[in-house]
Order: structure tokens, then C-alpha cells, then sequence
């Protein structure tokens, strides 16, 4: 028998390609082989089951992010390209309606969404910059909080808005006109990193 891990990976896997919206529990029930009130065991309604489908996601890349902090601390500008290159990696893998069907149908999976946003923008990012900065790798006229704003807010419904750069533009395309070359206009002359050659 299926167990809620199971259900969840499958949910993920259906909602990121197809939309959390369009795809449903009846769809989800016969991909795994089950009866839809099997489903309703482990959820009370596809909302939540959407909700912890989104929690679950950004769990896994909470952990990616941790694993880049952990491996490559002596050097906050490159796990900042790391972080929103592991991003990148991972969008590539949605359809637009995902992101967006959870502000329009789906508000708690959205908050959570968002809330998730904040905290690497405004704890993580803002966070390494600070350090960056301490380091005398930042210029010091740099606005941090304004540059984050600016830079690192809401980046992946710019990337996946109408033309849908995700189709359009590399993994390496993306991440250096988001987030490299914008680091490497702040940082000093003297720094070295591999991203900015």
C-alpha cells in the first residue's frame, strides 16, 4: 500500500508539471494506483495535500541550502550564486501555473510559499551579504536591503511571466543575468570568483 511520502513525491512531481489547480485527486489516485478515498486517509482535501506538498518542496530545498551554507562558508557571494543556481534547477522544472495557482487558488500553500521566499531573501541572502560586506567584499556604498529588493524578490515569477524565460534562456543564462552579474557589479574590484569569469 502507498504511503503519505509516496503520495506527496507523486503530488509534487503531478503539480509542478500540470499545475496544482488542473490536476486532480482523481488523476493523482489512478497515476498511483489507488482509490481516490485512499487519498483522504493521509488528506482532508486537496488543499491539503497541495499545502503539504509545498511544505515538503521547500523542506528538500531548505536542506539544498544548508548543504551549500555548510560547504562553501568561507565564501558568502558564491553560495548566493549556489542557492539561486540550485533555484534555477529546480524551476526549470514547473510550469508557470504552478507558481501562480497557489496565489489564486490555494492561500495557505501560497503563505507558506511566500513566508519561505522571505526567509532566504531576507534572512539567507541578506544575510551573506552582510557577511560579504563585513569581509570588505562588497562595495560599502551598497544598499543591502534595497539590493536584495531589487535583485532577489519574487525573481522566479519574473522568470516564468508570460514568454517564460525557464523555455527560453540556460540554467547559466538566467543565473547570470539574475543574480551573477548583479553580484559582480557590488562587489570590489580585487574580489575573485569563478562565476564572475
Amino acid at each position: 500500500m502507498i504511503d503519505k511520502y509516496e503520495l506527496i513525491k507523486t503530488a509534487i512531481d503531478s503539480f509542478t508539471k500540470f499545475g496544482s489547480k488542473r490536476y486532480t485527486l482523481d488523476e493523482l489516485a489512478t497515476s498511483v494506483g489507488i482509490s481516490k478515498k485512499t487519498i483522504y486517509k493521509y488528506f482532508r482535501s486537496k488543499e491539503h495535500l497541495v499545502v503539504e506538498s509545498v511544505a515538503f518542496l521547500l523542506d528538500e530545498f531548505r536542506d539544498d541550502v544548508n548543504e551549500i551554507l555548510k560547504s562553501h562558508n568561507d565564501d558568502p557571494i558564491t553560495c548566493i550564486i549556489l542557492i539561486y543556481k540550485k533555484g534555477f534547477e529546480n524551476l526549470k522544472h514547473f510550469k508557470p501555473s504552478f507558481i501562480f495557482g497557489l496565489k489564486k487558488y490555494y492561500p495557505k500553500a501560497n503563505e507558506i510559499f511566500d513566508d519561505f521566499r522571505n526567509e532566504i531573501v531576507n534572512q539567507t541572502v541578506y544575510g551573506l551579504l552582510e557577511k560579504a560586506s563585513k569581509n570588505g567584499t562588497i562595495r560599502p556604498e551598497v544598499n543591502l536591503s534595497l539590493f536584495c529588493s531589487l535583485y532577489f524578490k519574487r525573481f522566479e515569477e519574473v522568470a516564468l511571466r508570460n514568454n517564460n524565460l525557464m523555455e527560453i534562456y540556460t540554467n547559466k543564462e538566467l543565473l547570470n543575468h539574475f543574480v551573477v552579474y548583479s553580484l559582480k557589479g557590488i562587489s570590489v574590484s580585487d574580489y575573485k570568483n569563478a562565476y564572475f569569469e
